[in-house]
Order: C-alpha cells, then sequence, then structure tokens
C-alpha cells in the first residue's frame, strides 16, 4: 500500500512539474510577443506644430530627418538646430511605447542651454520602420547611424546622448559599438534585459524580481529561446550593464529610489559593474521619484546635474 502511494505521489509531482513547465513556456513566448510588438503611441498629426512651436521659442529650426539601419528600416527623428548654439549635440531617446514626442520637455530645456537636439523615434516606435523593438541589441546600431548623422550634418566639437527607461538602455548599450560620446545621462535603465524580465514579471504578479529569478526563471528562459529561434535575436546582448563597463564614456546614472517599474537595484548594478574603471560612472538617486520622474520631482537639481555633466565633459 505504501509503495502504491509513493507511486502516486511521484507521478502527481512529474505531473505538476511538467504543467508547470509549460505554463512557464507559455508565460516566456507571450511576454517575447508583447515585449518585442509593444503598443504603439502614434505621432499626432499636431505633434510637428508642438515641435515647432518649442523651436521658435527658443529661436531654432526643426528639420524631419532620417537615416536607414542596417535592416534597411527606415528611422525617422527631428533636429532641432538652436540659431545661436554651443556647438555641441545632445541624441535624445524615449521609452518603451513612446515616440520622439514624450523627449520634447527635455529637447526645450537642451535648448535654452544652446544644445542641437536629434529626437528619433526608435525602431517599431513612433514613425521609423523596424517589425521589433530589441531593446538595444539591433538599436545600438541605430544610434551609432545616428551618431555619424549628428556628425555630418552639425559637426559639433561634442555629441552627448540623453535616454529615458528603453531610451536609457539603448543608448547604454549603444557606448560599447559607438564609443564617440562626450557623455552619456541615462534615467532608469535596465541593467540587462534578462534582469528586467525578473522585474516584469514579478510587477505583473504584484511581487518582486524574486518571483522571477526563482519560479518564473523557466519563463525568463523560454521567452530568450524563443527570441533567438523565431526572430533571431539574442537578448542576452542587450546588457547596458556590460556595455558600460567596457567602455570610457562618462555616465550619469539617474534612478528615482520610487520607481517600481525598473527598481534602483537595475542602475546600481551597471554601477557596481564599472567600479574597477578609471573614467566617471556616476549615479543620483532622487528620493522622491517614481520611473523616469526626476526631472518632475526635483527639476531645479535635475537640471544642474544634466547640464553640468555635459558642461564637465567636453572633448576627449
Amino acid at each position: 500500500m505504501q509503495m502504491w502511494s509513493s507511486r502516486i505521489f511521484l507521478r502527481f509531482a512529474v505531473l505538476l512539474v511538467v504543467v508547470w513547465l509549460v505554463a512557464c513556456t507559455v508565460i516566456g513566448v507571450v511576454a517575447v510577443e508583447m515585449a518585442m510588438h509593444p503598443g504603439l503611441r502614434p505621432l499626432e498629426p499636431q505633434a510637428e506644430d508642438l515641435a515647432r512651436t518649442i523651436a521658435a521659442r527658443n529661436q531654432a529650426s526643426v528639420d524631419d530627418v532620417s537615416v536607414v539601419a542596417a535592416d534597411s528600416a527606415s528611422l525617422r527623428a527631428w533636429n532641432l538646430r538652436p540659431s545661436h548654439g554651443n556647438g555641441n549635440a545632445v541624441i535624445l531617446l524615449h521609452g518603451q511605447s513612446d515616440n520622439r514626442v514624450g523627449m520634447l520637455g527635455y529637447a526645450e530645456l537642451l535648448l535654452r542651454h544652446g544644445y542641437a537636439v536629434l529626437l528619433p523615434d526608435a525602431r517599431a516606435h513612433g514613425q521609423s520602420g523596424g517589425d521589433v523593438a530589441t531593446y538595444g541589441v539591433l538599436e545600438a546600431d541605430d544610434m551609432r547611424r545616428w551618431f555619424d548623422w549628428v556628425t555630418l550634418a552639425e559637426a559639433p566639437r561634442c555629441v552627448y546622448g540623453l535616454g529615458e527607461s528603453m531610451g536609457a538602455a539603448q543608448l547604454l548599450a549603444s557606448l560599447r559599438v559607438e564609443p564617440g560620446f562626450c557623455a552619456a545621462v541615462a534615467e532608469s535603465p535596465f541593467a540587462s534585459f534578462r534582469e528586467a524580465s525578473y522585474d516584469r514579471l514579478g510587477e505583473r504578479l504584484g511581487a518582486g524580481a524574486w518571483v522571477g529569478q526563482t519560479l518564473l526563471r523557466p519563463a525568463v528562459e523560454a521567452g530568450f529561446l524563443y527570441a533567438r529561434w523565431r526572430y533571431g535575436v539574442d537578448f542576452a546582448r542587450a546588457s547596458p550593464e556590460d556595455s558600460v563597463a567596457a567602455s570610457e564614456v562618462p555616465v550619469l546614472l539617474i534612478h528615482g529610489l520610487k520607481d517600481t517599474n525598473l527598481p534602483p537595484r537595475n542602475s546600481e548594478l551597471i554601477l557596481a559593474a564599472s567600479a574597477s574603471r578609471s573614467r566617471a560612472v556616476v549615479l543620483w538617486e532622487p528620493a522622491e521619484a517614481g520611473h523616469t520622474g526626476a526631472a518632475s520631482a526635483e527639476p531645479q537639481e535635475f537640471e544642474r546635474r544634466v547640464i553640468g555633466w555635459f558642461e564637465g565633459h567636453g572633448p576627449r
């Protein structure tokens, strides 16, 4: 009797494991499809009017520009050029499911200080082409192409980068393939796409990253395998942590302590991985800021730190 009970228990346990692994596989596939095909925020007809209003207020011009990515996707952007600039340019990168309009507030701040600004739509966002978003895998080379465009079009003394959330991660990932930035500012980035996956799965269940790191780790691994099989995208390469550690570009990390979307530990991991490097990697953690909320929580301090970071890192 005891032998039969043991066999029944073993079969039940095996069945539970199989069901759990199948469920994790489904969760991983669905999560990757959702991440790679984010909900798009279309560029409204009045968006360009807003950009022109901001440009006029700061004695700047607006041009609609484009580059062609390595996979032939057409990438679109606005270039705002002040009539009396300081000779430097900044590339601004928006977050997931947003578009270039979401960066106009940062553009105005920078125009006031004399910077030319380029506001691209990320691939698979806004008016840019590309079938899927890859969170830095393909976008790193996209950024290199925008860097080359700015260098030719503006002939700046320095090109800087400022990114928010997904855009912050893409900016940091690009430092490995485009080392020419004089400095970068990244707010609320993820340390790696794997860490972001842990956070997002845990968030959806109302728990912390530990759920993704433990119970749902098979879902993350299944999602990574699926992305490589279905799209040829290796999300292990989407690692700002590794890119910053291998780069000599000075980086200012900004991460609000009230960020529950991508918790501050992501920027802390990036900082820790760069501890042995000689050049500057600095982390500012505003106490009252949520996800990408530093400019709202502490506008004067945000401006002081960002402009100070750029001004303190000239041509290398």
